[in-house]
């Protein structure tokens, strides 16, 4: 049962291409990627959980094997999608892990089902204002001016070197990361429309930032069981933001592992063992 299936699922319309592993009948645990990746950033991880636990990583709308929708996606519309997502796969109460992109859509699902969710796994997986370092300045100018000029700039984060540095930035030794992440993010950017659909997202991630009080409300009002495990060389989520996670949760465990943001890419084993730990308590 440890082995990965590879499925599809079609939820109103679109198409969601998901790995499963693990029994059913199990702790379920929803596994949602970030920019500019897709479900096969937990290959590594996946097979070193599913004996214990019931594991679905789909490929969010607009990455992946998931549908490519056209202009003015939102995040919004990513967790209306993922939430009837989990319905249709039977996940009625589950843990999340959040990394990037993945935190703002599971954030959404615990605000409209607080009841659903068992526990959450951040990795490097924002939810405060201290947590965005200056690498958003691009993203943010923006969101204060949406002129072409600004929107063009921001196709520097969607070249092949980009995706490279995002996955190799603070790991100290880069022979460490494999080419198969970077490799498939790039063919997956390289789509005909996937590039806008990336632009208008860096532009709705104001959307989140905006969220963020309400975030931490959630996280106050509901304390759910939290672990944040992050990669502390993160070019983009600085350590204050994992910290930041104790002040409405005094009990959530903070661990951090000498990477960067792709953490799993050089810790899965140890991020794998932390989480067991974690859930099975």
């Amino acid at each position: 049962m440890n082995s990965i299936k590879y499925r599809l699922s079609v939820v109103d319309g679109v198409k969601v291409f998901y790995r499963e592993a693990g029994k059913v009948g199990t702790p379920k645990l929803l596994l949602l990627h970030g920019f500019p990746s897709a479900g096969h950033m937990f290959r590594d991880l996946i097979p070193l959980l599913a004996d214990r636990f019931h594991l679905v990583a789909p490929d969010l709308p607009g990455f992946g094997m998931s549908d490519l929708p056209g202009r003015g996606h939102t995040f919004d519309r990513i967790a209306e999608t993922i939430d009837r997502f989990t319905e249709a796969v039977g996940f009625d109460r589950y843990a999340v892990y959040v990394f990037d992109y993945g935190a703002p859509i599971g954030f959404r699902l615990a605000l409209k089902h607080p009841d659903r969710i068992t526990a959450i796994v951040s990795q490097n997986g924002n939810a405060y204002e201290e947590g965005l370092s200056d690498g958003w300045n691009p993203i943010r100018a923006y969101w204060q001016d949406a002129s072409h000029k600004n929107r063009e700039a921001l196709r520097a984060f969607l070249t092949p070197e980009s995706t490279v540095w995002q996955y190799t930035h603070g790991v100290p030794d880069t022979t460490a990361v494999s080419p198969d992440g970077y490799s498939l993010d790039t063919f997956y950017l390289s789509r005909p429309g996937a590039a806008e659909v990336q632009l208008d997202l860096f532009g709705d991630y104001k959307s989140n930032v905006g969220l963020y009080p309400t975030f931490q409300k959630y996280l106050r009002t509901h304390k759910p069981p939290l672990l944040a495990v992050w990669g502390k060389n993160d070019p983009f989520f600085l350590p204050q933001g994992a910290e930041a996670f104790k002040r409405d949760i005094p009990n959530a465990i903070v661990r951090f592992f000498d990477t960067g943001h792709f953490a799993l890419e050089t810790h899965a084993p140890e991020i794998a063992s932390t989480i067991r730990e974690f859930l099975t308590r």
